[in-house]
């Protein structure tokens, strides 16, 4: 699938969830999509998990 095709799903979603649910739902939508559209580049990417957990524990230390 390209990015094109791809972009227009994410639009229509998006445009599904504000026309039914209003603004709120059109917010939550969008912020879900950028929190796996995240997800999804750092694993790509090569990312694991267990990076992300091992970051957050020495942080707090």
């Amino acid at each position: 699938m390209g990015k094109d095709t791809l972009g227009l799903l994410v639009g229509m979603a998006l445009a599904f969830a504000g026309w039914f649910g209003g603004f709120g739902a059109f917010l939550l939508v969008a912020a879900l999509g950028a929190l796996g559209f995240a997800a999804g580049r750092f694993l790509e990417q090569g990312g694991d998990l267990r990076e992300l957990l091992a970051t957050r524990e020495r942080t707090r230390r």
